[in-house]
């Protein structure tokens, strides 16, 4: 059975392929042929007697061998990149014929960063006693395909929609959306797992306080008594101002000759002492 291997790496990284022979120092490269291949079916890049005999768009650029240990290094890996990888080291001067000396197999696989999850809120519906909201979380660029979670503190929840799209360079995007009845602030987790990776984001989920206490307008009769009651207010300050309106104006508005009168009795003189201004004449 054929040496399988497994290499995992980032998209955009260089990532070295072990192959299963090294030459020795005293030999030459040059005795040697080399092959790597993906998929059995694409060759990667391949030498023999120490020049390249191999030409592949994808990977012209991008790879290189180590003419020591036959690693082949990729750099800039893509998301096509992943799959199986072969390595095939023949000799080409033992017994005048070439003999293959190794044959492995190793499973590269690339991963893409996924995003932080993003978390968004919409209140839908709000009352005195709680409030409902709709809460998405999504996130997007990665891979491989990821599986979305979420908990209110720290307990799981189960989604009521989620769904998981592919676009161009084989990337994810990954959207799922929770209706929640909010009775108290919660803390609200998100989590992106993919390929024994975790990202996670949290977000306070706050109750709004919408507990305003209608205005209850009066009953009738309380507003017929309040009516009279301004009414008969009304009526005393009028009838008080009459009142002390004559009241001024009947010592005010004497007639001229009363008041004449009265200060001639006031200037004339007293009888009593005339009489007594007599009788002590005598």
């Amino acid at each position: 059975a054929l040496e399988k291997k497994i290499i995992k790496t980032k998209m955009g990284e260089k990532v070295g392929l072990p192959c299963c022979h090294e030459i020795p120092s005293s030999e030459s490269f040059h005795n040697y042929r080399v092959y790597w291949q993906k998929n059995t079916t694409e060759v990667v890049l391949a030498y023999a007697e120490g020049k390249k005999i191999s030409n592949n768009e994808r990977y012209d650029n991008r790879t290189e061998l180590d003419t020591r240990n036959l690693t082949l290094w990729i750099s800039s890996v893509e998301i096509l990149d992943n799959g199986s990888y072969q390595c095939i080291v023949q000799h080409l001067r033992i017994f005048q014929n070439s003999f293959v000396m190794c044959d492995n197999l190793v499973n590269l696989f690339v991963k893409a960063d996924f995003s932080k999850p993003n978390i968004t809120t919409e209140v839908s519906n709000s009352s005195c006693e709680s409030t409902e909201m709709v809460v998405r979380c999504s996130s997007h660029g990665g891979v491989p395909k990821p599986k979305i979670s979420g908990t209110i503190n720290n307990k799981t929840v189960m989604w009521n929609d989620s769904s998981v799209s592919r676009y161009s360079l084989n990337l994810y995007n990954v959207t799922a959306i929770l209706w929640h009845r909010v009775t108290k602030d919660v803390n609200f987790t998100c989590s992106i797992e993919y390929n024994g990776f975790v990202k996670s984001t949290s977000l306070l989920l706050k109750k709004k306080n919408d507990c305003v206490v209608p205005t209850v307008p009066p009953p009738y009769n309380v507003i017929t008594a309040s009516s009279i009651i301004i009414i008969i207010f009304i009526l005393a300050v009028t009838l008080a101002a009459r009142y002390l309106s004559r009241h001024v104006c009947s010592h005010c508005c004497k007639p001229q000759d009363s008041v004449e009168e009265g200060v001639k009795e006031c200037t004339k003189p007293p009888v009593t002492s005339t009489m007594t201004s007599e009788t002590s004449s005598v």
